[in-house]
């Protein structure tokens, strides 16, 4: 499993008034230090995830491979720390050059302009011949699961009236099946880029996800989708719900905050997206119990699952103070009616989108670091965990060849080159390059060679 974020990025004005950087000037700065690590916007950290600068000016950051959910957290939140010291760094840089500006990072999905930029979700699965049946039977999950998995948004119309809705990306998916990624915009990505051996796998890529704040809503978005590829990898029979239109279902189910906006089935009738997500979760709990797994699942997964039950019950009764430090809509939420109701302020106020901007900003200032100290968002792995995760590779894939080599080959400057498969020495007398293409090798000799090589 893997996430990939992309950042939206701004520097505000520290005097009021126009921003005095463009985001491509405030990225150049933001990325300084990167170029001058490796001469280049797109590198392969330590840790054995990518940070790199993607087009628009995103900064975007792609966790390690990781086959558990808490070294997934921890590699993810380790991407908002080096962001937030790279930003910190451009900061301090503005100040002494006299530049009346402060860089912010932002994890979510939408900026001021209208333009949206995702968080997706990468799974490695079997490769077989009726895989996109297999999706298409999954898709009225991915429809209905920001009711238990979006970020909140307050949504704007054209007359100006505010509304808070469950998801950033609702509005912005505008196909359900595409190998088209950016043209088609689809929940469900289905170009081919298996990043290991194409013989036996492919990459699942969903791009409809918003992007979380709440290290909760996290674990339970990875681990209920991984438990539904698990069910059908083993040949488990998914609920047939299929919708008759998927792009409307999607916005009515983000409109609607009680989860009972009516959704056409294609088979006639319609359902709720509670009544989705409770078939989708009892059908892969019924699953786990027949293959006996229930009892083996880690506690965070099994924990993640037991959310997103949770999660189903509290929309259902229209109380979210059961998962309100756990689900990222039902914080953000709670945070903005606290706020209103001591201010006596609409939805459509300035301060309530700034406050919306405070949650989801991850430097300095940003909200969630304060929230989680308080109680207000519920820790799933520790400090020290995210910490250790900037430097340190999961250590149960194949992350942590690459992490090893790119460490010792920063450490001992030697030109080196490194993607998701290869490994590459750069030397006078030519390349040599080692291909992993199992992405769950955690020992290799030939790396062991490359490594034992360098001077």
């Amino acid at each position: 499993m893997g996430i990939e974020t992309e950042y939206g990025l701004t520097c505000a004005s520290t005097q009021g008034g126009p921003t005095p950087l463009d985001p491509e000037e405030s990225a150049q700065i933001l990325f300084q230090p990167v170029i001058e690590m490796g001469r280049s916007t797109n590198t392969f950290l330590s840790n054995g995830a990518r940070l790199y600068l993607d087009v628009g000016s995103h900064p975007e950051y792609a966790t390690a491979e990781c086959d558990t959910i808490d070294d997934l957290l921890a590699n993810d939140r380790a991407g908002e720390l080096l962001f937030a010291e790279l930003a910190a760094t451009a900061n301090k840089r503005l100040v002494d050059d006299g530049v009346a500006g402060r860089i912010h990072l932002f994890r979510n999905n939408n900026d001021a302009e209208g333009n949206s930029f995702g968080c997706h979700e990468n799974y490695l699965v079997r490769r077989r011949p009726d895989y996109r049946a297999r999706i298409s039977a999954m898709l009225p999950y991915f429809v209905t699961r920001q009711i238990v998995a979006g970020a909140g948004h307050l949504h704007r119309d054209q007359d100006g009236v505010v509304a808070y809705e469950f998801s950033q990306r609702a509005d912005q998916m505008w196909d359900a099946i595409s190998s088209a990624s950016t043209r088609a915009r689809p929940m469900i990505n289905t170009r081919d880029e298996p990043h290991g051996d194409a013989e036996l796998y492919r990459r699942m890529h969903v791009i409809v996800g918003d992007s979380n704040i709440a290290q909760a809503t996290t674990a339970l978005k990875m681990a209920a989708t991984e438990a539904l590829l698990v069910m059908v990898e083993d040949g488990g029979i998914l609920p047939n719900l299929e919708l008759a239109d998927p792009m409307a279902a999607i916005r009515a189910t983000s409109l609607d905050l009680s989860g009972r906006a009516s959704l056409e089935l294609a088979a006639g009738g319609t359902i709720t997206p509670i009544e989705v997500q409770r078939r989708f979760r009892d059908a892969v709990l019924g699953h786990f119990d027949r293959k006996g797994y229930t009892s083996e699942l880690d506690n965070t997964r099994s924990y993640a699952l037991d959310l997103w039950g949770r999660a189903i019950d509290a929309v259902e009764a229209c109380d979210y103070s059961s998962i309100v430090t756990e689900i990222d809509w039902a914080a953000k939420l709670s945070l903005i009616s606290r706020y209103q109701e001591r201010g006596g302020l609409s939805l459509s106020d300035p301060r309530i989108a700034r406050l919306d901007l405070a949650y989801h900003d991850i430097t300095e200032g940003g909200l969630y670091q304060s929230m989680e100290q308080s109680g207000l968002l519920r820790r799933i792995i520790s400090p020290e965990s995210a910490t250790n995760a900037m430097t340190i590779a999961p250590q149960t894939t194949r992350a942590k060849l690459r992490g090893g080599f790119v460490k010792r080959a920063q450490e001992l400057r030697q030109d080196y080159m490194a993607d998701w498969m290869n490994l590459r020495l750069l030397e006078a007398q030519g390349t040599r390059s080692v291909v992993l293409k199992d992405p769950f090798e955690t020992v290799n000799p030939r790396v062991d060679e490359l490594m034992a090589e360098m001077r």
